[in-house]
């Protein structure tokens, strides 16, 4: 794999594409969005998605350069296969290319549906963009801000799929559910990196780690509070795809609850389960598509 395309993180980004697509699958439904020209639109938005996570890698390796070189002198800019100003340019490359498949997706969108003429999906997008740039100036070395946006981020590629085919507001519960979800596993992993994030105002650092113990089971506690919610909006009752659903989220909701029992102990072990969680809650909210 080359340099830049390593330091895009491909895979991180190919999530982020995955989730604004299975964000206005679960609204809608398979049946709902049948053909090629909601699937196309989506994959374009999910492009986006692709694009601007992607910038936010490359300005995250730029920003990091300097402790990089001891933590992790392997990847592209300590190493020396990337100039810094050479990753910077790239990032604003990706960064201002990002929006031009939503643009386009627009105009493939069937009548009706948000991107037709709506400016959401365009206010999600440019919000994503403030985000990344004020956390990697600003709000990372803050602790709990940086986690909240991290958290945000995450949660907000399901609200700009399902903003996309024009049912955002069916997506808050998912939203929800994968910010707090993603909360809780960055108040962990600062939990585990406590002795060496020395540059950072992080949660644990500042006020301990029983009291970001409390925080990490609070947000798992109100994720577990909205995962009912689409059964009682959008799913219909005893369809298949509320029995999948169903099944897969309560099958997460356990694994959540097990990757904090532990706290402030066995912190690997939780952040290990944390990310079982979330492929299980993905693959929750994709079982909602099939209807």
């Amino acid at each position: 794999m080359g340099p830049y395309l390593r330091l895009l993180r491909p895979g991180n980004s190919l999530i982020g594409l995955v989730g604004t697509v299975v964000g206005g699958y679960a609204v809608y439904g398979f049946s709902a969005l049948g053909g090629w020209r909601p699937l196309l639109t989506l994959l374009l938005a999910g492009l986006t998605t692709f694009l601007v996570t992607g910038a936010g890698n490359v300005l995250n390796d730029f920003t990091d350069r300097d402790e990089d070189k001891v933590n992790h002198p392997e990847r592209p800019i300590p190493s020396g296969e990337i100039g810094a100003d050479s990753a910077r340019r790239y990032a604003l490359t990706l960064f201002v290319a990002s929006p031009f498949p939503l643009l386009l997706a627009g105009f493939l969108a069937p009548s009706g549906w948000e991107l037709s003429g709506g400016l959401l999906p365009l206010g999600l997008w440019a919000l994503a963009v403030a985000l990344l740039l004020s956390y990697e100036g600003y709000t990372k070395a803050r602790g709990l801000a940086g986690n909240a946006t991290v958290a945000f981020l995450t949660g907000e590629v399901f609200l700009f799929g399902a903003a996309v085919v024009g049912r955002p507001l069916s997506a808050l519960a998912l939203t929800g559910m994968a910010a707090l979800a993603t909360l809780s596993r960055e108040v962990i992993k600062d939990m585990e990196d406590l002795e060496g994030d020395l540059s950072r105002k992080t949660l644990p650092r500042t006020l301990g780690l029983r009291t970001s113990s409390v925080v990490a089971r609070a947000s798992v506690a109100l994720a577990l509070a909205l995962s009912p919610v689409p059964l009682l909006t959008f799913l219909p009752f005893g369809s298949g795809a509320s029995i999948i659903y169903l099944v897969l989220v309560l099958a997460s909701d356990v694994v959540f609850v097990g990757s904090v029992l532990g706290l402030p102990g066995r912190l690997h072990e939780g952040q290990t389960l944390s990310k079982v969680a979330m492929v299980l809650a993905l693959g929750a909210f994709l079982g909602a598509a099939f209807r």
